[in-house]
């Protein structure tokens, strides 16, 4: 046996500069706190209180969790990580939006093989920033070094949310019938799915044709930035309406774009016809499909294409809820209809 004295640092994992991470965090994390927060960061666990909940008659609580993916390579590569903190709270709320549910409180995941208090700062501030847009509380969360399953500089992030609807509320899709309109809202570029594919096709370092500090000649800044646009968040537009029009089904553009996606929410004796020419897809889609040269089928199903949301209403209302929305600060556009028939999404 050695005689050398072994700690938990000489392992790689630093207490206190997990200790200074926190510390760092506090003001961040305070800045989502509300009344119905009744812990301080650090608590064992995060408890809200559901005084106000008399509102509702029948209320449901709805959550999701998530993560950012590949994108934290981009975020890594360019030393920016506040952008990704926002990605992983808007993608979360999205996905519960699209039931009608409005964001209660947010946990998140950081892992990394060798903890930096400035990132985890970085990461905790853009987290608390989008919390705070969406009227959300970041209540608690992990940050855990773990040497030996990451390198040094990488990490991993996900994130947990939790929101409530009433039950009568609830948008599910089961009320989507033929005729019905698709209204699309624009997204801010790749958001968060699909990077693997794009990394592959645009980024030096994994193969692909640019730096991320190149400017590709139709792209208004260098890709790296364009790379890092923040996810949308859809619901301070969206909540306001739902009350307002008769929305029979919402879908968030994720992973499986908009093949995958749409169906989730229909009637299995409804299709969907989607006219890509509805909009206008950003430079960036057109750039990975041309240098990869990835089929069209390819591009809908693995990436948004410029859509990031989209919901089905009656066609009578579908031309002053666009209107709504774009007032409301949003690019929204009539881009479909659903039909009777198969089970699936039509590109045309």
């Amino acid at each position: 046996m050695s005689n050398e004295i072994i700690t938990y640092r000489s392992s790689g994992v630093d207490i206190d500069a997990g200790n200074e991470a926190v510390s760092r965090m506090k003001a961040h994390i305070r800045s989502t706190f509300n009344p119905n927060v009744l812990a301080d960061v650090g608590s064992f666990g995060g408890m809200f209180s559901l005084a106000g909940i008399s509102a509702y008659e029948h209320p449901v609580l709805v959550s999701s969790i998530d993560g950012v993916g590949t994108k934290l390579k981009i975020a890594i590569a360019m030393n920016k990580h506040d952008t990704v903190g926002q990605d992983i709270v808007n993608h979360c709320i999205n996905d519960i939006l699209v039931q009608g549910a409005r964001p209660l409180f947010f946990l998140d995941y950081f892992a990394t093989g060798k903890l930096s208090p400035t990132v985890a700062e970085e990461l905790v501030k853009g987290i608390a920033t989008a919390c705070r847009e969406a009227g959300c509380v970041l209540i608690g969360g992990e940050t855990a070094e773990m040497p030996g399953i990451y390198s040094e500089a990488d990490y991993d992030l996900a994130g947990c949310i939790v929101g409530i609807v009433e039950r009568s509320r609830i948008v599910d899709g089961s009320a989507v019938q033929a005729g019905d309109s698709v209204v699309g809202l624009a997204s801010n570029g790749i958001h968060t799915n699909g990077f693997s594919l794009v990394r592959r096709v645009l980024v030096d370092t994994d193969g692909g044709a640019f730096s991320l500090q190149d400017t590709p000649s139709c792209l208004t800044q260098t890709l790296g930035e364009e790379l890092l646009s923040v996810h949308r968040c859809y619901a301070p537009a969206v909540l306001p309406l739902l009350n307002e029009f008769d929305i029979h089904g919402m879908a968030h553009l994720t992973g499986g774009g908009f093949y995958d996606n749409i169906p989730r929410i229909l009637p299995a004796d409804c299709s969907v016809i989607i006219d890509r020419r509805s909009w206008v897809v950003p430079p960036i889609f057109q750039l990975v499909q041309d240098l990869g040269n990835v089929p069209e089928p390819e591009m809908y199903r693995t990436l948004n294409m410029g859509i990031g949301f989209v919901l089905i209403v009656p066609p009578d209302q579908a031309p002053l809820l666009v209107h709504r929305l774009n007032t409301a600060g949003e690019h929204a556009y009539i881009i479909g209809n659903v039909n009777r028939g198969v089970h699936e999404v039509t590109i045309v």
